[in-house]
């Protein structure tokens, strides 16, 4: 099917038709938040939910980029029926002077190009905290809807700071190397807090024993036998729908079965460790499946995806109410310091 105009029901159907450039096509308008991504996403959004999320995180120079390739070559070489469809985005750090991707890291995975069953897609953070960019969600919904069951997404690799990942992937792995920080480096990066699956990339190198001896240490300190911890192990966005914050933790039933984080030793450019990699991830699949979490974790994920598109609705409806007049006092009163940021919202709020 031919697409020359932005038809919305056009280019959905063609999408599920299997049209790389109409896919190609939506996933712009998406990214760009157009009305007719908007509406593409709605006609496409019931047939998701199929497709495992894997979320590949971790400090910049990792190998997460390297890894990426070598798990969906992986997967692509599995006999049929099993071979899957991947998809691949790599959310990479935006030009301070155009806002577009920096696409560096899609020149490690050439050895893709020309597989029909992988699409990947540069996306630019354009600012986002947290790894992803604000429409990555919605990019993993299209390709979800397109029938890719694997959907790889791998984050700026800003460090610290990048939960949001969890709260959006099935299976969240993080990237660690050797030669990058102590063990102490290694509880500040939060990853007991994100990790399903620990991965010491680039093993090849001096100093991977240890920093595998460090991450086993970490998580026999951080998975006691009496608790239970939630994917996302991470602090959760505020709800106004909950009345009542669970916390991270709750006591685990003697019964209840526990996924405790494998350390997986792969050396990326050589493509060792990676059917060790995959098993652990299907392994996860399968606990998720077989505990009910993988219900739980979509129902978390499109619970914070309500909340945030939520949250930007009810600010550009409230803006569209409010004087610019009425706006520009309030927020030249609080430059001068005659108001405090609390009355400039109360101000605000009743303004017309």
């Amino acid at each position: 099917m031919q697409i020359t105009t932005v038809d919305t029901n056009c280019l959905a159907d063609a999408v599920l038709e299997g049209d790389r450039l109409a896919l190609a096509r939506l996933l712009t308008e998406v990214e760009n938040d157009t009305a007719a991504g908007r509406e593409a996403l709605d006609m496409l959004f019931p047939r998701t939910g199929q497709a495992h999320i894997i979320g590949i995180t971790g400090a910049p120079g990792a190998g997460k980029s390297s890894l990426v390739n070598q798990i969906a070559r992986h997967y692509r070489s599995l006999p049929e029926p099993g071979k899957p469809r991947v998809a691949i985005i790599g959310v990479d750090p935006s030009s301070p002077f155009t806002g577009g991707a920096v696409l560096g890291d899609r020149v490690r995975m050439r050895d893709l190009v020309g597989d029909p069953g992988i699409f990947i897609r540069s996306m630019a953070a354009r600012g986002a905290l947290g790894g992803l960019a604000q429409t990555t969600a919605a990019v993993v919904q299209v390709f979800d809807a397109a029938g890719f069951s694997v959907i790889l997404v791998e984050t700026v690799g800003a460090g610290q700071a990048e939960v949001d990942i969890a709260r959006l992937a099935h299976t969240t792995l993080v990237v660690e190397a050797p030669g990058m920080g102590d063990d102490i480096q290694a509880i500040k990066a939060g990853i007991l807090e994100i990790a399903d699956i620990l991965v010491v990339n680039k093993a090849d190198r001096p100093g991977a024993d240890n920093a595998e001896r460090i991450l086993r240490n970490m998580l026999e300190l951080g998975h006691p036998t009496d608790t239970l911890y939630h994917h996302p192990h991470c602090p959760e966005p505020e709800n106004p729908f909950n009345e009542v914050d669970a916390g991270p933790g709750e006591t685990r039933r003697p019964d209840q079965e526990v996924w405790l984080p494998p350390v997986i030793r792969t050396v990326a450019t050589r493509g060792t460790g990676t059917p060790e990699l995959v098993d652990a991830i299907q392994r996860h699949a399968e606990y998720l499946r077989r505990t009910g979490e993988w219900k739980s974790r979509d129902q978390n994920r499109i619970q914070t995806e309500l909340f945030e598109r939520l949250k930007k609705a009810l600010v550009s409806h409230w803006r569209s109410r409010v004087d610019d007049q009425a706006y520009g006092e309030a927020l030249t009163d609080l430059t001068e310091r005659r108001i405090s940021p609390y009355q400039a919202i109360q101000r605000l709020l009743e303004a017309k």
